[in-house]
This record gives C-alpha cells, sequence and structure tokens, in this order.
C-alpha cells in the first residue's frame, strides 16, 4: 500500500466523518481519488464500519465492562478459530482475541450490570465443551478509549521537569 493510500486510512481512522473533499485537501490526492478509495475499502472489507465513540456515563447510562480471560482445549483441525467464532456470535461480546500467556483467548463483554456479565460467564461461556476455565476482571474506570480521553482534560500535560 502507498504512503498516499496509507494517509487516507489514517485520517479516516481518527476521523470517520472526515470527507472526501477534507481528505484531498490534507494529503494533496484529488477527491475524486480519495472517493474512490474509500468505496473500494468498504466494499473489500478493508474499512470495516464507522464508528461513533460516546462517553455514556455522561449520559447517565451506566455500564459494566469485564475483560474475561479463557483457557480452552484448542480442536484438532481448526485450532482455536472454532471456539473463537462460537464465542464472538454472543452479542455480550464485543472484542475477541487469541492472545498469548497463561489464558488462550481474551474478550471483552459491556453489560448494564455486574451480574449481567456474571450470568453472561456463568450460563453462556464457561459451559462450552472446550472451555477449561475463565477469570472475569471488571474495568472499574476507563480514562481512555479508542484514542480518546474520557475522563480529565483533553490537552497535553507537560511533565514536570525535575532539578
Amino acid at each position: 500500500m502507498g504512503g498516499e493510500i496509507k494517509q487516507i486510512f489514517e485520517i479516516l481512522e481518527t476521523n470517520a466523518r472526515a470527507t472526501p473533499e477534507q481528505i484531498s485537501t490534507m494529503t494533496g490526492i484529488p477527491a475524486a481519488e480519495v472517493e474512490k478509495t474509500i468505496k473500494k475499502a468498504e466494499k473489500e472489507r478493508t474499512i470495516l464500519k464507522y464508528k461513533t465513540a460516546i462517553n455514556w456515563s455522561k449520559l447517565g447510562e451506566e455500564q459494566v465492562w469485564a475483560l474475561i480471560e479463557v483457557k480452552v482445549v484448542p480442536q484438532r483441525g481448526v485450532g482455536f478459530d472454532a471456539i473463537a467464532e462460537r464465542i464472538y456470535r454472543f452479542p455480550e461480546a464485543r472484542s475477541v482475541y487469541l492472545v498469548s500467556g497463561t489464558y488462550d483467548l481474551a474478550i471483552l463483554v459491556v453489560g448494564k450490570t455486574m451480574q449481567e456479565v456474571a450470568l453472561f460467564v456463568a450460563e453462556k461461556l464457561a459451559p462450552l465443551e472446550t472451555v477449561q476455565g475463565t477469570v472475569t476482571h471488571f474495568l472499574l474506570k476507563r480514562y481512555k478509549e479508542d484514542g480518546e480521553i474520557l475522563e480529565g482534560e483533553e490537552g497535553i500535560k507537560r511533565l514536570p521537569v525535575s532539578p
């Protein structure tokens, strides 16, 4: 992928609302070429979706986030892919990753209450035949998500210089 084309994706990744004309101004690539590149990327699923990051707590909507580590038995011929697919099909699973370390999969789950998350683990996740164990980490506070600061000042703070 050429450097110019990469610039289009970098801009869209930080601002999904950027228009082809705005991207053209920022990169020097003709707007028609920017639009063609975006349409092709959407068709080929290089661009998966456009997303708005919302700080739900500012709207009074509390959410419980949990990171769940899962130890599984890989299946012959498909490894971790089959169990990962079963898990990512659950609507509660926001993200599913194959990870290194003690556990095999990391799952980001969002629910309305801690009990809702716990029920997901107890009733849907743990009973799966290849799941050997789980560890649930509830996220107590989110400071930054998808590159956006959720709490505190948005500006860059300088660190104090020590003598």
